[in-house]
């Protein structure tokens, strides 16, 4: 057991804070590697915004439903050993991922800061949809009305719920762990600011962050540093 991991296994109370890189390994795309979303789609930002959304439906169905879901992706050791410290009711985790792998991972105490792919709704009755209809079309059987995720798109507000049970989490947190992400998308990385002032912080990512306080950079590949986790 390396001292990183020890300090993990020693902390009470840790926030896991963690973007798409946590998702690669379960073959999801991230979204500003060399492979990824963002570098093989120049308009990818457009094409995920309220605006593309509000200009051409259809073409932001199509975008969404061919890049975006990965229906068959299985949670792997990263999201099932964080979940595992949830289920201990030793850890949350604030995630900036959309691909419901949390969630079939059974992760408690988890806030999906930019929701949920796969959470659909209809946007004339506000009736919830399962994403197997929704990958079949973007209409809603029962009135016609426009489906779509209930995800934050860009130039859209965070829910303000996902915000304050994030404060929440990082004001009890005697140890935040950033992981699988670059940490320069805001106001996720804001967060940050609103841990307890007594909490360490650690980052484990392949490549190393700058960060403008003190923290320990742990540069591994995260999947053999969660397979090494007791939980």
């Amino acid at each position: 057991m390396t001292t990183a991991q020890a300090q993990l296994a020693a902390a009470k109370h840790i926030v896991f804070m963690t973007g798409a890189g946590v998702s690669t390994p379960s073959g999801i795309p991230d979204y500003r590697s060399k492979n990824g979303l963002y570098t093989g789609h120049h308009n990818a930002e457009y094409y995920l915004s309220h605006a593309y959304l509000e200009s051409d439906p259809e073409g932001f169905y199509h975008y969404l439903k061919e890049n975006l879901y990965y229906p068959d992706a299985k949670p792997n050791v990263i999201h099932q050993k964080m979940a595992a410290l949830t289920q201990q009711g030793r850890a949350g985790v604030i995630t900036q991922n959309i691909d419901n792998l949390y969630q079939v991972a059974n992760t408690k105490n988890l806030v999906e800061f930019h929701d949920n792919l796969y959470q659909i709704y209809c946007t004339n009755c506000g009736q919830s949809v399962s994403f197997q209809d929704y990958l079949k079309t973007p209409y809603h059987q029962a009135d016609h009305g426009y489906l779509r995720p209930k995800v934050v798109l860009y130039d859209e507000g965070i829910d303000q719920n996902n915000v304050a049970r994030s404060l929440a989490l990082l004001r009890q947190a005697d140890l935040v762990v950033i992981c699988g992400t670059s940490f320069r998308v805001y106001p996720f990385a804001g967060l940050i600011d609103y841990r307890n002032s007594a909490a360490k912080v650690m980052a484990i990512n392949e490549e190393p962050l700058q960060l403008p306080f003190a923290f320990e950079m742990v540069q591994t590949n995260a999947i053999d540093f969660f397979k090494g986790v007791t939980v």
